[in-house]
């Protein structure tokens, strides 16, 4: 045995390794027997997890589609009624473009309300009051609509499906840069006045300058055609902001004249000063008349100073109205017939905070925006 020993230990290295090896022949083999079904289950695990981020992301994608064309259909009517059918009817619409014909959406699973300024960074909570501006949507697959997804691998272990929902929420963001193109009717407003109407209330302005609500009632304050723009506008100039809106030229020359600080837009929440005239000249009665029943911004003044035709108007801030009839008969005689109203305006620009409820273009809303 000494001898034997001895020998071992006397063995060249190369034999011996060769020796060792031979002993544990095979043993590779034994532990990829015990690791293949551990192996196997995160394969498993693996394909599946990844077919399920597939299938979520594309319900995803599909919900949010649906909400952000949806929601544009939130645009008020003059009177604040807003059609929620249509609304509905364009998510399944849209749903059904991007993932088939065969989506199902259940009534249970889409909301409209409105979105509270005050939790929209927070927990998001919908308001069931004044105008909506807030579609919420989830898609699913499961026992109630579009069946459970059936899995690949898992099944060896027992599942044999799984569960799917999704949710999307997308707002209508307040307006509050005008930019080229915004429709606009170039006279003033008192804010005073403005503020005292309730929506959807009509009154008159009059060619020279005098203001009457819907009963004939005589409103005390100042109106007039401001030059939003040069301070030498012309009529043709009015006609012109009348029927195509701000033009960039307009923007140029507030800049120009440090009225604004950027030639690019006109922010609703920065006071500015407008000359103008008062009352309107009937050179602007094609225009107006091609403007009855088209929604504009008007801007609301709160201090006038001035007299004659060399008026300076302190512009506070912007509101939407209709403009809904019109006569023309003399100065005194003429009159514009407006409305309260609501808008929904591409070329407007939103504020960037969803927070934000003052100094904003009073019932106008712009472009759409995914929150959650």
């Amino acid at each position: 045995m000494v001898a034997m020993f001895k020998l071992e230990r006397n063995c060249p290295f190369n034999k011996c390794r060769g020796r060792m090896a031979r002993t544990r022949r095979g043993n590779a083999v034994v532990f990829v027997c015990m690791m293949l079904p551990v192996m196997c289950g995160f394969i498993a695990l693996a394909v599946d997890y990844g077919f399920l981020l597939y299938v979520r992301a594309d319900l995803q994608r599909t919900a949010d589609h649906a909400v952000l064309a949806a929601v544009r259909d939130l645009e008020p009517s003059y009177d604040g009624s807003q059609d929620l059918n249509r609304v509905h009817a364009t998510l399944r619409e849209f749903a059904a473009l991007n993932a088939g014909s065969a989506i199902t959406i259940l009534d249970d699973d889409i909301q409209i309300g409105r979105f509270n300024p005050q939790t929209v960074y927070t927990e998001f909570e919908m308001l069931d009051d004044g105008i909506y501006d807030t579609v919420v949507l989830t898609l699913r697959r499961d026992d109630l609509a579009n069946s459970s997804v059936s899995l690949f691998f898992a099944k060896l272990f027992g599942n044999q499906t799984t569960d799917v929902l999704v949710t999307s929420t997308a707002v209508l963001q307040k307006a509050k840069l005008l930019t080229e193109g915004t429709d606009i009717l170039p006279i003033g407003i008192p804010k005073l006045v403005w503020d005292a109407q309730l929506q959807n209330a009509t009154w008159s302005i009059y060619g020279d300058g005098k203001m009457e609500d819907e009963f004939g009632n005589e409103i005390p304050g100042n109106w007039g055609t401001l030059n939003i723009g040069s301070d030498d506008n012309s009529t043709s100039t009015l006609v012109d902001q009348i029927n195509v809106g701000l033009r960039q030229e307009d923007l140029d020359s507030l800049a120009e004249n440090g009225r604004i600080a950027t030639n690019e837009y006109i922010d609703s929440q920065v006071e500015i000063t407008l000359s103008g005239d008062p009352g309107f000249s009937s050179a602007i009665k094609s225009a107006v008349i091609e403007a009855h029943g088209h929604s504009k911004l008007v801007p609301l003044f709160d201090n006038l100073e001035g007299f004659g035709g060399n008026l300076n108007y302190d512009i506070v801030g912007w509101g939407v109205i209709q403009v809904v009839n019109s006569t023309w008969q003399g100065n005194k005689k003429s009159s514009i017939t407006i409305r309260k109203s609501y808008i929904y305006d591409g070329d407007l620009r939103p504020h960037s905070d969803l927070g934000e409820v003052e100094n904003l273009i009073q019932g106008a809303y712009t472009s759409p925006v995914l929150v959650e």
